[in-house]
């Protein structure tokens, strides 16, 4: 099935978001168009990479320039576009909120689903989509890791936005649900920005950004990019 490309868009003016302090610009002033179906970003910690995700939803705020998502102003429009934009966190923690499996999934769906007894029902759908079905009423603290990971994003997929970003979603992850997770992550309709430490999930995407020292780096096909990032710190 062929995805419709959404416009994200960091205009000309440039996009600049200094620390709360002010005394560093974690991104300099930055122009992007966006409408890969998978896009990577990586970078080294503290290279501004987190940041430029986080711009996409309102998570981080620009102090020059604007972000758009769809025509969307991400600064005027904030409720609009993250109606369109879901984000994963590194670690699942920072979303699970609820008791179980099954009332965090619910609690996504609360504002689009108002029938409590159909908000139930499609919770636990989306639960079995995810090899989840068995674990609707455990507790989210007594699930393994990366079950943790996939409920994260059966919450966030539940919602139905256009466009998934994920922030280093598998590095807290061991190497079987590093897998598992990347092949849904990979296999979504959705545009998928991920940013990852992991270059063989870079090389996996379809055009790959490299953030460096609060900066654009590199922006090209996955593979120029990947190299062009490890001929840097080599």
């Amino acid at each position: 099935m062929a995805v419709e490309s959404t416009l994200i868009t960091f205009e000309a003016a440039g996009v600049s978001v200094p620390t709360p302090g002010g005394d560093k610009v974690v991104l300099e002033p930055t122009t992007l168009e966006l409408t890969e179906h998978r896009i990577g970003v990586i970078g080294a910690n503290g290279s501004g990479k987190s940041t430029l995700a986080r711009l996409v939803n309102g998570l981080a705020t620009a102090t020059t320039g604007r972000v758009l998502v769809d025509g969307l102003d991400v600064a005027r429009k904030g409720a609009e576009v993250r109606r369109k934009v879901g984000f994963c966190f590194t670690d699942p923690s920072a979303q699970l909120v609820m008791p179980t499996c099954v009332e965090d999934v619910e609690l996504s769906l609360r504002r689009t689903v108002k029938d409590a007894a159909e908000r139930r029902r499609r919770a636990l759908d989306v639960l079995e989509r995810f090899g989840l079905g068995d674990r609707a009423d455990v507790s989210v603290h007594s699930i393994s890791g990366g079950q943790r990971q996939l409920l994260a994003l059966a919450g966030v997929l539940a919602t139905g936005p256009s466009i998934v970003v994920a922030d280093e979603p598998t590095t807290l992850l061991d190497l079987a649900n590093t897998r598992r997770v990347a092949d849904l992550l990979f296999g979504l309709e959705q545009q998928l920005v991920l940013v990852t430490h992991d270059l063989e999930q870079a090389r996996r995407c379809d055009r790959v950004i490299v953030v460096e020292d609060a900066r654009v780096w590199f922006d090209g096909p996955a593979d120029a990019a990947v190299d062009d990032y490890l001929a840097s710190v080599s």
